[in-house]
């Protein structure tokens, strides 16, 4: 399924030659609406991505075209990103976010994330799918770069997974 889900909401333009890309799944033992409620809030980054110190809307709406400066905590080469919000798809689960700024290296990166309902050990978990094209930077190769940006997401998923898990285990308690 995964492979389909990509071919059909990953679609970045073809990257040129100084450009990579890559694509990063992740399963996660908790609701789609749990995961969804999460990756959706484009103000509100911090809740899941442990290197996101604080966000600020510079403008728009929290709909698409909106803009965001978000802080990065110290341990990262950068201090400061700018993002637009490119797609917001609550329908299909799809969140698409491009970089327009920053104090960082990862120029033209953009960056498209699913979420998809899946099973899970007999219960109802989340399938998300996170893709994303970016310039290699000067002196990197296309290796490198792929390698670092796929370590963030990774870390970012792992995250999203834990929050969500924890999420859904407090509302299981609720509810019983």
């Amino acid at each position: 399924m995964a492979e389909q889900y990509t071919c059909r909401h990953h679609r970045h333009h073809r990257p040129s030659e100084n450009q990579c890309s890559s694509s990063v799944i992740k399963h996660i033992k908790a609701p789609l609406n749990i995961v969804w409620s999460l990756v959706r809030r484009f103000d509100k980054p911090e809740e899941y991505k442990p290197f996101v110190s604080r966000c600020t809307v510079l403008e728009g709406d929290l709909e698409i075209g909106s803009v965001r400066e978000v802080n990065v905590k110290s341990g990262l080469p950068a201090t400061t990103s700018t993002e637009r919000l490119e797609l917001l798809d609550d329908q299909e689960h799809i969140l698409g976010v491009k970089f327009v700024g920053g104090d960082h290296r990862l120029k033209n990166y953009s960056s498209i994330i699913t979420v998809h309902p899946e099973m899970i050990d007999g219960r109802l978990g989340t399938l998300v799918i996170e893709s994303f094209v970016v310039d290699v930077p000067h002196g990197n190769t296309g290796d490198e770069t792929c390698y670092f940006v796929n370590a963030l997401i990774n870390c970012n998923l792992k995250s999203l997974a834990d929050v969500s898990e924890r999420m859904a285990v407090r509302t299981q308690s609720i509810e019983q």
